[in-house]
């Protein structure tokens, strides 16, 4: 069965219409490119109740992976991370220091991101920065590892063994 995903765009001027959203199909088409079937794609604005309440949804039907785009700086409307951390039940630091330093390759601006990863259930959540190229940065940084991920926590327990043990070598 493939792996599911589902992009969810955080931005008050995309919500309205009043703002072309490129970050999120740049990010769902790099989620096919890899493999994943992008079964959702949404726009909300920033608003923490909304942000974790479409989060615990696609969670609940079974979304293997669920990127978010936007919300993660330091503005006062900024709080893609905090609705995050309201639905995930642990973080994957790893991954976040992954995309910091893939985003530091590219802007020190990059460490102003206060983007997380977590999994709730069987379902992997990433923020993204609401910029198309920081968004394709931090998910290209990722892509080496998101399908062992998503599969361990499917819990595809065959495949996965045999793959992280050809990782550590």
């Amino acid at each position: 069965m493939p792996l599911r995903a589902a992009v969810l765009t955080v931005s008050d001027l995309g919500a309205r219409g009043e703002r072309v959203d490129t970050a999120g199909p740049a990010v769902a088409e790099l989620l096919r490119g890899a493999g994943f079937e992008v079964s959702d794609t949404t726009i909300v604005p920033d608003e923490p109740d909304q942000i974790s309440g479409r989060l615990v949804t696609w969670c609940d039907e079974g979304i293997d992976l669920i990127a978010t785009t936007g919300g993660t700086g330091l503005s006062r409307r900024d709080r893609t991370p905090e609705a995050t951390l309201r639905v995930v039940e642990y973080r994957v630091p790893g991954m976040e220091e992954g995309m910091r330093a893939a985003g530091r390759a590219s802007t020190p601006l990059s460490m102003l991101t206060r983007a997380v990863v977590g999994v709730r259930g069987q379902t992997l959540v990433i923020n993204l920065p609401g910029s198309e190229r920081g968004a394709r940065e931090n998910l290209e940084a990722l892509l080496p590892v998101l399908q062992h991920a998503c599969e361990s926590l499917r819990g595809d327990a065959d495949e996965v063994a045999g793959t992280h043990d050809e990782m550590q070598r």
